[in-house]
């Protein structure tokens, strides 16, 4: 049967809950053909990059869309001439798609250098309900509540000041802040008519005056990656909003790295790698169904806790862009081998910049391992909306007395830091003693 060619206009498909997000490739050019699933741009969001896939075969009647452009859900890419017969069924999307992308503008800090005239698609809903926000990694908004509704060139203008857009009533439509919004702000804030230092701002603490470095010696401007330019404040709000404790404690994994060291061959023929942190992952699961505070956040009127009845838990992961943190979802229903496979999958995509959206949100409480490179103790920064984090350290060998004589056991140092307006220190205390006891016992890891 012949094949009939059909245009078809390309759009950006659901990306999550990311607004505004950069072009930073077209692999693709007018007239190319290009095959299902052939890359026909790639996007980079806080926290990872994404193709846009062809949706079928067929050719590059025009492209719509430039590197550096700005684009969201339902964005028109590109123009395809598409040789199959069925190309018909995805020529057209639904009229109503503009109006949705407005409804769920929840914007996740759009890049830097945007025009600050860039104003949202489509009109703006009768209705102006929140959303939950994402729990991944940076930047996030404060517990409970939505990112504040601003432009990439607004957002920028406020962190220049040094504004907390969360803490500003825009008056725009759909509530959307201005620059006069953020311009009333901080005169209210140095008029010192504003909320008082330590009330959710950093207004009252006097920053860092520069200094010139080049007076001593030859020096050079490096740029900060965009991972570290979006996560940055994140950590900033969360260190100045959050009441930090850290509990250092360490865990006797003597039998528990035997157990492990056993399984080794099992896994290299499924093409796995057992790790501790699959066995830590898998006692943290249980270890929140049993202190469910810790899997909470604070509700946003501040007098009550949203308690989740769910499992996931984010692993910080190391990679040339910055810290990302993928979240494995229904910790509790898998096993160490399904940990192990997952974890490694993620850590492989998240090293190439290929993590999904919603593979970095969702969840509970995080893990941030230092495990591979050193240290004794370390104080990580909780996750908001998170109430704790997990901090894991390089275990070591170490003498401990039984009794009658020292005997050699391999001891993991543990760091649990948790939001003081939570929890207090005997639950973390405990807390971390059901940690410590489950990980020595490697029988306990079964029940």
């Amino acid at each position: 049967m012949p094949h009939s060619a059909h245009s078809v206009e390309i759009k950006v498909p659901d990306i999550g809950d990311f607004d505004e997000v950069e072009i930073i490739e077209i692999p693709v050019v007018e007239g190319q053909s290009v095959r299902a699933e052939d890359p026909l741009i790639t996007l980079e969001s806080d926290k990872a990059t994404m193709d846009i896939p062809a949706p079928e075969d067929g050719t590059i009647d025009k492209l719509l869309v430039t590197v550096g452009q700005l684009v969201s859900e339902g964005t028109p890419i590109a123009l395809l001439a598409a040789t199959d017969d069925d190309a018909a069924s995805t020529e057209a999307q639904p009229e109503t798609e503009a109006e949705t992308e407005s409804e769920v503008e929840t914007e996740v800090a759009p890049p830097l250098g945007a025009a600050e005239s860039k104003e949202p698609r489509g009109q703006p809903p009768a209705d102006d309900a929140h959303r939950p926000p994402p729990t991944l990694p940076p930047p996030l908004p404060q517990s409970g509540t939505a990112l504040p509704h601003a432009s990439p060139g607004i957002r920028r203008f406020a962190r220049e000041l040094g504004a907390q857009l969360s803490q500003i009533r825009g008056s725009g439509a759909k509530g959307r802040i201005l620059k006069a919004d953020i311009k009333a702000w901080v005169k209210q804030q140095l008029s010192g008519s504003g909320r008082a230092a330590g009330e959710g701002g950093a207004m009252g603490i006097p920053p860092i005056p520069p200094v010139d470095f080049s007076k001593f010696g030859e020096v050079e401007i490096v740029p900060l990656s965009r991972i570290a330019k979006l996560s940055g404040p994140h950590l900033q709000r969360a260190w100045l909003n959050i009441p930090h404790v850290t509990h250092h404690d360490e865990a006797d994994i003597t039998e528990l790295e035997n157990f492990r060291q056993s399984l080794k061959a099992e896994a290299e023929k499924e093409g796995i790698r057992i790790t501790l942190l699959c066995f830590v992952v898998t006692v943290l699961a249980r270890a929140l169904k049993k202190f469910p505070k810790f899997n909470a956040s604070l509700h946003p009127d501040g007098e009550r806790l949203i308690v989740k009845k769910y499992c996931n838990i984010g692993i910080a992961v190391d990679t040339p862009q910055g810290l990302v943190v993928p979240v494995i979802r229904a910790v509790e229903r898998k096993t160490i081998f399904d940990l192990a496979a997952e974890m490694g999958e993620l850590s492989r995509r998240a090293r190439q910049g290929k993590l999904k959206s919603d593979e970095l949100q969702g969840g509970c409480m995080s893990i941030s391992s230092l495990g591979g490179i050193g240290g004794s103790a370390f104080t990580p920064i909780v996750n908001a909306p998170e109430v704790a984090i997990l901090g894991i350290n390089r275990a070591q060998m170490k003498p401990h007395w039984d009794g009658s004589e020292f005997q050699p056991r391999l001891m993991l140092p543990l760091d649990l830091s948790y939001d003081h307006r939570v929890i207090d220190g005997a639950e973390a205390a405990r807390f971390v003693a059901f940690l410590t006891k489950s990980l020595g016992d490697v029988r306990r890891i079964s029940l």
